[in-house]
């Protein structure tokens, strides 16, 4: 969701919920679930998503396959730099039939590499969306868990991604749910590292930051 429309959507939940109580009869009760007053919470779950126990699993994973990828990436690259230098060296002897050859050869091998690095990219993507989209899922589990116990009506993420401007500017500290998240999937608060290893997103997918949340 555009952080736009998000912060137009929660500055309308809280101008609509001052506007209904400046609005109703001063004699008349609160009972209605529809006049009780929004409660908003947020967390960041990037950093959640550094202190579970399946993050270094993750990350591990995602260094195999990109260390494989580039040692093959290397290999190629070197055997287009010798078929080239052979080509140079001999390309004066050679005849036009052979010379031509030679060149579609090594025309098709820079193609090769080219498409290789885009596909080891995608399936590296691929990759890291199969590992942490569980872990996700479980967090996502967790957040509704703590936002139905303490009667919170949104949880935002503070993370907006690399580079952006956080979705919220500012929030009362008391308004953090991330240490009762981690509590719920049953991680110490106390004992996360803010240098813990993070399930990196590949290098087009975004931040993967494991920045601690910010406390206003």
């Amino acid at each position: 969701m555009n952080k736009t429309i998000v912060m137009a959507f929660a500055t309308a939940l809280l101008m609509g919920g001052l506007s209904a109580q400046a609005q109703a009869p001063t004699a008349a009760p609160a009972t209605t679930t529809a006049s009780l007053p929004v409660k908003l919470g947020y967390t960041n779950i990037d950093y959640i998503l550094a202190q579970t126990p399946e993050a270094k699993d993750i990350q591990n994973q995602l260094t195999i396959q990109r260390t494989q990828s580039e040692n093959e990436l290397k290999r190629m690259q070197k055997e287009l730099e010798d078929k080239y230098a052979a080509y140079e060296k001999g390309a004066a002897q050679m005849s036009d039939v052979i010379r031509k050859d030679r060149e579609t050869e090594l025309q098709g091998l820079q193609g090769r590499i080219q498409e290789f690095g885009r596909t080891a990219e995608q399936s590296l993507q691929t990759k890291y969306q199969q590992l942490v989209n569980p872990v996700v899922q479980k967090i996502q589990k967790n957040i509704d868990a703590v936002a139905k116990e303490n009667a919170y009506t949104y949880i935002f993420n503070l993370d907006a991604g690399a580079n952006t401007i956080p979705i919220l500017l500012y929030a009362p500290e008391e308004n953090n749910i991330t240490e009762l998240v981690l509590k719920k999937l049953g991680i110490d608060p106390a004992k996360s590292a803010t240098n813990a290893p993070a399930a990196n997103k590949p290098a087009n997918a975004g931040s993967g930051s494991a920045a601690a949340p910010k406390k206003n």
